[in-house]
């Protein structure tokens, strides 16, 4: 589930690494770290370093709460991939002019250089080059940290294998692209659905409670 951003970041195993290894899990912190986050400095990194200490698991306790994860030490995947996702928007912003003009592979004529002035439009598989796919990477980790948001002020976990796309497009990377997208078109229609539920409301506390004038009211013809 990691293998997208693994790969953005060149890490040396993306589709082999689990996080439920305690041995790989805590090597890739120190990757992670070490060569991406830099949140500390070189020289206040030996406890997160030390990865046979018994300590170990209270440094990465005390390293979560230094860059702001919101996940707890037992939620790992969840923590991982939040991670991550620091990560590559550390990348993007240390390479922001090596990613910002990047256009795929072929784009090199006027229709695919109009094509190319709405990417998330226009999304295909020449999405495949590592430029287009670090890109990629960002919108989705932006997108998926709006999605949690949303999920999380009502309690609900965030499963998109569990929501039906409906069409493949091919591209595993486009196709929960488009689920996150969806998902998030679906809240912005219930909230416009609650907005004129609301507007409903309050029109018909005006015209549907009538006032009566017993005064002119009279018995008889």
């Amino acid at each position: 589930m990691f293998r997208r951003k693994l790969s953005a970041l060149d890490y040396h195993n993306p589709a082999g690494f689990n996080c439920r290894d305690e041995t790989e899990f805590r090597n890739f912190i120190v990757w992670l770290e070490d060569q991406k986050i830099r949140h500390y400095k070189i020289e206040d990194r030996g406890n997160l370093r030390n990865i046979h200490s018994e300590d170990w698991p209270k440094s990465f306790e005390k390293y979560m709460k230094d860059v702001n994860c919101p996940f707890k030490i037992q939620e790992r995947q969840e923590t991982v991939d939040w991670l991550l996702g620091l990560a590559v928007r550390l990348e993007y912003g240390d390479n922001a002019d090596k990613y910002k003009d990047s256009t795929p592979d072929g784009a090199k004529n006027a229709d695919n250089t109009a094509k190319n002035a709405e990417p998330l439009i226009n999304l295909d598989g020449e999405c495949a080059t590592s430029s287009s796919r670090m890109g990629l990477c960002i919108f989705l980790s932006f997108r998926n940290a709006e999605l949690n948001i949303y999920m999380n002020i009502f309690g609900l976990p965030v499963a998109l294998e569990k929501h039906i796309l409906g069409f493949d497009t091919g591209d595993a990377v486009i196709n929960e692209a488009a689920q996150i997208l969806r998902l998030l078109h679906i809240e912005e229609l219930r909230e416009l659905q609650t907005k004129i539920n609301e507007a409903i409301v309050a029109v018909q506390a005006i015209i549907a409670d009538p006032k009566t004038d017993h005064r002119l009211g009279k018995v008889g013809r």
